[in-house]
């Protein structure tokens, strides 16, 4: 499943109509494990849990669960746990691993796993609404940003600045950084071209 996610990545990646990519599953289960969701309306086991805790951005139904059961079965959850380690605290990586206990909803969400949870009948809308909201956001400076975003993470706080400085010098002098710019004082809406 991976493989076909990212190979579909790859192959868009230079599509400029590309603003966000939403995965969601059918039925009850968003993935019980190596057969894999983002929009996540159901069950996240093992697998499924590290790829939600691998995401951007997360929105789930209240009905939905999630855990990492594989010690109760004599296998720990050893890949997921490195991307639910990277989302939430420690102890609660530590719980969902040890335990294989799954968390509701509203527990993902407290501990930062997902980052909002909306009833089942408003699930689709919401996730609708947010990507009306980044796709008419400039694709350079997004794609940017997050290349940013995730880089900063591994570095220590005064490289991060560093870095920071630099990203932000390159976003002011690119076309649409420009193009912000000039939109913003001159009052009117920012006509991007995405580079």
């Amino acid at each position: 499943m991976m493989n076909n996610i990212i190979e579909a990545i790859n192959l868009n990646k230079e599509d400029t109509s590309l603003r966000a990519i939403v995965l969601s599953a059918k039925g009850n289960v968003f993935s019980a494990g190596h057969n894999l969701k983002e929009l996540v309306n159901g069950f996240a086991a093992a697998a499924g849990c590290q790829l939600v805790a691998t995401c951007d951005i997360i929105i789930c139904s209240d009905k939905s669960k999630f855990s990492t059961p594989g010690a109760n079965f004599g296998i720990f959850c050893s890949t997921p746990g490195i991307a639910i380690g990277r989302s939430v605290p420690k102890s609660r990586a530590m719980y969902m691993l040890l335990t294989g206990e799954p968390l509701s909803a509203q527990e993902a969400y407290e501990s930062g796993l997902v980052t909002k949870v909306v009833p089942a009948e408003n699930l689709d809308s919401e996730v609708n609404q947010i990507i009306e909201q980044i796709k008419h956001k400039s694709r350079s400076v997004i794609s940017l940003g997050k290349e940013f975003f995730y880089k900063q993470i591994g570095l220590n706080v005064i490289d991060a600045y560093k870095l920071g400085e630099e990203i932000m010098v390159k976003n002011i002098n690119s076309l649409d950084g420009q193009e912000g710019i000039k939109s913003f004082v001159e009052k009117r809406k920012a006509l991007w071209n995405h580079k």
